[in-house]
């Protein structure tokens, strides 16, 4: 079964980039495409994609007013936001609309196929930064509200050695870090292969679905640094 993507960008020379290394991926199909917001709805209700690709800048509707009109009628839809902005306010907004997906433009081929077939499973994708950005924001919050210092109110940070490996705690913090596979593979001297192989081994000894929900978990539990 091929994953349907539609894809919903205003300038036209990204979208065809896009819409280009998808079209190498054999398990995605690109049924349609468009250039604004309200071209949507009529292009999902005509083609019923799995995951909408959808840009967060538009004309006449953006893209978070259009995926809160499209969730709002097709609650199962699965919608990952294409931007330029890496600022939680943008971010949550997004979330909060009920996309399931926040990726920023200057993202790897890799990243996109990824968060595509994470999403596409039922799963949550923020592109590596968007997810450091967040925590560091979800770490500023439980220390207070802002004014207390962090000496104050200190979260004891601990590696999960009862749980994972060494080097698999070691991938943790750099995802949490804000690292991408490749970022990751860099750090370490390693393939993006075996970082891929670290993370699935990560997700299934935490029992979380995707790398979002490894890092803010291991955030709560101060299994990882924020700095």
């Amino acid at each position: 079964m091929s994953t349907r993507i539609v894809l919903i960008d205003d300038h036209k020379l990204f979208r065809e980039g896009v819409k280009r290394i998808l079209e190498f991926e054999p398990s995605f199909e690109v049924v349609a495409e468009g250039d604004d917001g309200n071209t949507a709805t009529s292009l999902i209700e005509q083609h019923n994609p799995d995951v909408v690709l959808m840009d967060i800048n538009m004309p006449q509707m953006n893209g978070v007013q259009a995926t809160a009109e499209l969730i709002s009628h097709n609650p199962d839809l699965k919608v990952i936001i294409l931007s330029i902005h890496d600022d939680e306010n943008y971010v949550t907004h997004a979330l909060k609309t009920g996309a399931q997906g926040y990726l920023l433009k200057e993202m790897d081929s890799d990243a996109l196929i990824e968060a595509i077939k994470v999403v596409g499973e039922g799963g949550s994708y923020l592109h590596p930064r968007v997810t450091h950005n967040l925590v560091k924001e979800y770490r500023r919050l439980s220390e207070g509200d802002g004014e207390t210092t962090k000496s104050s109110s200190p979260i004891e940070y601990r590696k999960p050695l009862h749980l994972l490996t060494r080097r698999e705690c070691e991938v943790l913090q750099l995802l949490a870090d804000g690292k991408s596979n490749r970022g990751v593979a860099e750090s370490l001297f390693i393939s993006e292969k075996t970082v891929k192989n670290h993370v699935s081994n990560i997700l299934q000894k935490m029992n979380v679905n995707d790398r979002t929900q490894a890092v803010v978990t291991a955030i709560k539990k101060g299994w990882v640094e924020v700095l």
